[in-house]
């Protein structure tokens, strides 16, 4: 008998501790039993992972967190979590009639922030602007207002493949004024373009750092890689004009460019820039010097300027990724007359093989997108998308899958698409780790991206400031862009 009451008395004990052990979280997500992919300290099993408010407020083992039923709670079980996906290089004034359709294709390939860099400032603005008035439900937009070039510009509007997207700066003194203007207009960053000179573009980046801005673009023509570096450019997109300093014969193509530029002056920009790249950029590949590549690679490491190497595009013309059908299914979800104008453009492209330039190209660009990664120099994954075929948002996964055939290990990968971005635009403290008081920016997946990077396209939900959109809402989206 005394036995028994003990026994009630040590269960009604249990009974009543066990029940106030439970946590309620109010107003919460409560995702249980998944498996996190933190890009710094890589895969963490059985985590709960507690969303409220749009942030994350609780990280723990699912079997020390006791949670009450009452919790919304989702089953992670057999499924891997990420942060939110960064393209770190997009258009939207490039297509204008496509514009509209790329928040909800970032969105459903898992991309919750995007960096555009180049295009007119009222058109990108409304972008930034919407995505800042809806954080939940649009990806989040850095933008850095049009391409700051020289005269001749080579985005003036002159053809379909060279849309409005820069001015053209005649004088120093235009730089300064353009410059306040964008600052006025709220910008992230500064693009510089390739046909500045070497005063204007050191007066852009004087001004950049006096208003807090970074610089991002092209090594103009103008100049080799390490006095733009040297002069303050933040980031270089495509690797675009490494090559030329890389050389052997670097300081003859300089002089060359030099000649080619003042005698081109009077040519339209778009024009000018393709005669000198045809000119230079085959004969520099094969004059590719590993002492002069160090010389650079060390310069861009001291300067900390990163790279943003858009290798899917870069590797395009031989890997051709938007040949296979199930990168064309994501056609669909464009204007019709841009799918149709896309295919056929795409079968006359695929009839010609790609050329041995074109192969030792792509060469080059797996060969120098490892050595930056190994220098330690900060990569970002970004696309250049909608160009050349590359559907926004789709597109990302292809760039991922390139940086890892270039020999970035696939946690590598994760972080220029999550980590690197965040900390280029100062915001490491909020975004871009799946670490308590981030903001809720996260991707569940299916399949385990550090296993196949390419298990970032397993999408089960995708999470943009708390909000969680589940595969049946992904794919709504998807219908409705489809039926447009």
């Amino acid at each position: 008998m005394k036995k028994s009451i003990l026994l009630l008395l040590a269960t009604t004990l249990c009974f009543f501790s066990c029940k106030k052990d439970e946590l309620y979280f109010d107003q919460a997500t409560c995702i249980t039993n998944i498996s996190t992919i933190d890009p710094e300290d890589g895969l963490k099993s059985s985590q709960t992972v507690v969303i409220q408010d749009g942030k994350i407020t609780k990280v723990a083992a699912t079997n020390e967190l006791h949670l009450s039923k009452d919790n919304n709670i989702i089953d992670g079980t057999g499924k891997y979590m990420i942060p939110g996906l960064w393209d770190a290089h997009v258009h939207f004034a490039y297509m204008e009639n496509l514009a509209p359709r790329m928040f909800d294709l970032f969105l459903v390939y898992g991309i919750t922030s995007v960096r555009d860099t180049g295009g007119k400032t009222a058109f990108v603005k409304k972008w930034r602007d919407k995505s800042l008035q809806n954080p939940t439900t649009t990806p989040r937009v850095k933008y850095a207002g049009p391409l700051l070039d020289g005269m001749p510009n080579v985005y003036d509007g002159s053809a379909p493949t060279r849309p409005e997207l820069s001015v053209g700066l005649a004088t120093i003194e235009d730089v300064e004024s353009v410059i306040n203007n964008l600052v006025d207009n709220e910008v992230d960053l500064l693009k510089a373009y390739e046909m500045l000179s070497p005063e204007q573009f050191k007066a852009l980046t004087a001004s950049a750092k006096k208003n807090n801005l970074k610089v991002t673009g092209h090594v103009p023509l103008s100049m080799d890689v390490i006095s733009a570096s040297d002069a303050g450019l933040n980031s270089i997109e495509h690797m675009r004009n490494l090559e030329l300093s890389c050389a052997t014969n670097s300081d003859v193509l300089y002089e060359q460019r030099k000649k080619l530029l003042h005698d081109g002056r009077k040519d339209q920009g778009g024009i000018l820039r393709s005669r000198i790249h045809s000119a230079q950029r085959t004969i520099a590949v094969e004059n590719y010097s590993q002492e002069k590549a160090d010389e650079v690679l060390d310069a861009l490491y001291k300067n900390q300027t990163w790279q943003i190497p858009t290798s899917a595009l870069n590797t395009a013309m031989t890997e051709r990724p938007f040949v296979r059908a199930e990168f064309q299914e994501s056609f669909q979800y464009l204007p019709d007359s841009t799918e149709r104008k896309w295919k056929e453009r795409i079968a006359a492209f695929s009839a010609n093989p790609a050329s041995e330039t074109n192969h030792a190209w792509t060469e080059y660009n797996y060969k120098m997108i490892n050595q930056i990664n190994e220098k330690g120099i900060g990569i970002m994954a970004g696309t250049d998308c909608p160009i050349f075929f590359l559907t926004p948002g789709r597109s990302l996964h292809e760039e991922l899958a390139v940086l890892a055939k270039s020999g970035l290990s696939n946690l590598e990968v994760l972080r220029t698409a999550t980590t690197r971005p965040a900390e280029y635009f100062n915001i490491e403290g909020e975004l871009g780790r799946i670490q308590e008081s981030m903001l809720a920016d996260l991707l569940i997946l299916y399949a385990n991206p550090l296993d196949d990077i390419n298990n970032t396209l397993k999408i089960d939900a995708v999470i943009k400031q708390g909000n969680v959109m589940d595969r049946a809402a992904l794919d709504k989206k998807l219908a409705i862009l489809d039926n447009k």
